[in-house]
């Protein structure tokens, strides 16, 4: 278990080393991203207010299929559907989905709503689209011509001032016009119809399109949907569009032009049988009027009205005519019997109750009656010669003449009734008589009236359904929900943009610098280093903008070089008396010169006595670096040197220059030769001389990489320290310090890497030492120089 921790801790720290470094690089420009994102943040912002305001608008309806199944026929088909062997539902929704989504049914929508014509209020930075009912104006094409209009599009600007319209478009400039002119446009002669509006005081766009393009825009935007259920019926709209309320109107107007055109569909077939069943209708009308002609011709040439009513009537008319004989018979009889009785005597009273229908004979015999009761009274006191019975008698007398001759006159009349009723009798037995054959004829030709009366009938009702029908408007679909749109918009959504603004102000210095990152290839630490070959490595020096150590200095940059001394000597071990040291790069600017001066100072701090040669002899920096340039118009270097070497190696060498305590030998001027001047061999009595006289002798050399001035005097090294700039340079260079450290050709190779930006996550960094050193306080105009142009080169 220990065996195993101990063996994993190393790459989980080098893990979290390597993550933290990669943290550290990142970190080091976060001002890039603070700017970053504050700009995208402040874009979003400005995107927000005035970016157009996309509303999403729906509206749903359940369609109704004629066709579909009812009772245990559904059941089959709800059953097919789910088990994948049908699809009735899906395939009725389907098609009227493209029937909603058909140009001839959009082009309805915009040529009934004018969406084609577009008005755009103008405000300072965006314009925001107005209904037609809103603007001030209405524009009408006075002549219309198809063809112009399905293919110019045309959108002028327009501003109502002072009763006159000012008008601006690209082909004809600023125009004015006054109210109720017309004006000439590509679309031909327009008119502005006023109409009122809150907005007549504002400066208005108004954009004409063909009706096709239209239509292909609204395409584009329009959702026609079915429920997610398959045997649903459920069709759902939607529209993403910044004027809700065009919207709603387009979505309403298409669920309205569909309906009427599935309505008209279906009465068409309504229609076309009205218009046959009035056809037929005329036909049988004019058959029906020639059968009834047939028919009234019959009934008047026989005499005939109805013949099974005629013959009722006959019947019952000879019916009554017998009962009324009889009647008359009888009252003949009645009349014959009072006349009878009537001529026995006046001594007789007569029946009053008898029964006679006459009442003139009533009245008599009723008077009879009494004078004759009142005269048989009298005589019960008096005799016959009284007078008064005497007149009695004579009053009867003339009654009883009287009532015969009213009974002679009543019986005539009897007697005559009876008669005409045997005549009547005889006329009704004839009209009987001749009834079968009459009826038969008549059955011929009312039978073909029936048949044409009854297919008349029939297509009267025929007729009175289709109407019916016609006037009922069917059922094609029903609206759940008409077109609403939230007053949220859908686009832009605040929540999102910042979130992507915040997003996007990250990514484009995160993207920058990983790309930057990715395609450098420069070096930047100690591992690129031991990546590429296994030379011991002496330090890191950091990043500095002091070319030298001060006195007393506990910087970073006089720590990490007091590492690099105490390096040296583990490097050197039990040395010499003196040691010498060489110091080259690959290329110039590597900073060789920085680390040969800083390492003379701070080995002569330490008490050693320190020669430092200039031995870059193409192109010497040291007395720049140590700020002592004018002491070359007054010394000699070491070029002078190898040209004349009798001369006394003292007088090359520039003592202790203040401040310094280490002594220098600088490069004189430059030879045209310097190759040749170090192969003479008197370099090696100048290190001679260092050996004999120094503890240290520090030698900056010229680059390996671009001469061979290093490798002729490379023997004379004790330790060759082989600088490595970071971010500098680049690591296919690499191959040029691996060769020389695998093959030898540089003895005791160290490598050094100069210029390390701690603060940029490279390296392990240097915390030591006390005082303020490298994070004394700097002025904010000084930071502020530091990163936008970085650090000074060395």
């Amino acid at each position: 278990m220990n065996n195993s921790i101990s063996k994993t801790t190393p790459e989980v720290q080098e893990q979290e080393i390597n993550l933290k470094q990669l943290f550290e690089q990142y970190a080091f420009y976060w001002k890039w991203f603070v700017l970053s994102v504050s700009i995208c943040l402040v874009a979003g912002l400005l995107y927000l207010r005035y970016a157009e305001r996309i509303f999403n608008i729906t509206a749903k309806i359940l369609l109704q299929d004629e066709n579909k199944a009812s009772g245990e026929l559904a059941g089959l088909a709800e059953l097919s559907s789910l088990t994948g062997l049908g699809g009735g539902s899906s395939a009725f929704v389907a098609d009227q989905i493209d029937i909603f989504k058909s140009r001839r049914i959009l082009r309805k929508v915009v040529e009934n709503n004018r969406l084609h014509i577009s008005y755009f209020k103008k405000g300072n930075v965006k314009s925001s689209e107005i209904l037609e009912s809103e603007a001030p104006f209405k524009l009408i094409i006075l002549q219309s011509n198809a063809v112009r209009l399905d293919s110019v599009s045309y959108s002028f600007s327009i501003k109502h001032v002072d009763n006159q319209y000012i008008v601006n478009d690209e082909n004809s400039g600023t125009r004015t016009l006054l109210s109720g002119e017309n004006l000439s446009t590509p679309l031909g002669p327009i008119t502005l119809v006023p109409q009122p509006s809150l907005n007549s005081g504002d400066e208005l766009v108004v954009e004409y399109q063909p009706i096709d393009k239209t239509v292909d825009e609204l395409l584009e935007i329009l959702e026609v949907t079915p429920n997610k259920e398959k045997q649903s019926y459920v069709v759902n709209f939607s529209i993403d569009y910044g004027n809700r309320t065009k919207a709603e109107i387009i979505l309403n107007s298409l669920i309205e032009q569909y309906n009427k055109d599935m309505t008209e569909d279906k009465t068409r077939l309504t229609r076309a049988t009205s218009s046959f069943i009035n056809t037929r209708l005329q036909l049988i009308s004019k058959d029906l009027a020639t059968a009834d002609s047939k028919v009234a011709d019959y009934k008047d040439n026989n005499n005939l009205v109805d013949m099974t009513s005629e013959a009722q009537l006959y019947m019952e008319g000879a019916t009554e005519n017998e009962r009324k004989q009889i009647e008359y018979q009888t009252q003949l009889q009645l009349a014959d019997m009072m006349r009878g009785t009537v001529e026995d005597g006046i001594n007789t009273l007569l029946p009053s109750n008898l029964g006679l229908s006459d009442p003139s004979v009533q009245s008599i015999v009723q008077n009879y009656n009494e004078l004759l009761l009142e005269r048989d009274d009298l005589l019960k006191s008096a005799t016959q010669d009284n007078p008064v019975v005497l007149n009695l008698n004579k009053n009867l007398q003339e009654i009883n003449r009287s009532l015969r001759a009213s009974l002679d006159n009543y019986r005539q009349v009897l007697q005559s009734n009876v008669n005409a009723l045997q005549s009547q009798r005889n006329k009704f037995q004839g009209k009987l008589n001749q009834l079968p054959n009459q009826e038969r004829g008549f059955r011929d030709i009312s039978r073909q009236q029936e048949i044409v009366e009854s297919l008349y009938l029939f297509l009267l009702q025929k007729r009175e359904e289709t109407e019916i029908q016609a006037s009922a408007t069917p059922a094609i679909m029903k609206i759940i929900d008409t077109a609403y749109g939230s007053s949220k918009p859908v686009s832009p959504r605040k929540s999102l943009i910042i979130v992507a603004a915040l997003i996007f102000g990250f990514l484009i210095p995160f993207t920058t610098l990983y790309i930057k990152f990715l395609l450098d290839n420069k070096i930047h630490s100690r591992k690129d280093i031991e990546d590429k070959f296994a030379a011991p490595i002496l330090g890191e020096v950091p990043t500095s903008e002091d070319p030298i150590i001060q006195d007393n200095d506990r910087s970073s940059l006089a720590e990490a070089f007091r590492i690099l001394r105490t390096n040296l000597a583990f490097m050197l071990g039990a040395k010499k008396d003196s040691a010498v040291i060489f110091v080259t790069s690959t290329t110039s600017g590597e900073g060789k010169s920085f680390v040969s001066t800083n390492l003379s100072r701070i080995l002569s701090m330490s008490g050693k006595k320190v020669l430092l040669i200039g031995a870059d002899i193409r192109s010497p920096k040291v007395l720049d670096y140590l700020g002592l340039s004018h002491l070359q118009h007054t010394n000699i270097g070491i070029t002078q040197y190898l040209i004349n070497p009798d001369m006394d190696i003292d007088n090359i060498i520039i003592n202790r220059p203040a401040p310094y305590q280490f002594d220098i030998i600088y490069s004189g001027y430059i030879a045209p030769n310097p190759a040749e001047l170090l192969m003479n061999g008197h370099f090696d009595d100048v290190i001679k001389y260092g050996r004999e006289h120094y503890d240290y002798v520090i030698v900056d050399t010229a680059p390996v990489s671009l001469v061979t001035d290093t490798l002729l005097i490379a023997d004379n090294a004790d330790l060759t320290i082989y600088v490595a700039r970071a971010n500098y340079l680049d690591k296919r260079l690499l191959n040029v310090p691996k060769e020389l450290y695998e093959e030898g050709k540089l003895k005791n190779m160290a490598v050094v890497i100069n210029d390390v930006d701690f603060a940029r996550g490279y390296g392990y960094g240097y915390g030591y030492g006390y005082g303020y050193g490298d994070t004394a306080p700097v002025s904010l105009r000084e930071r502020l120089r530091k990163q936008l142009f970085g650090k000074k080169k060395k």
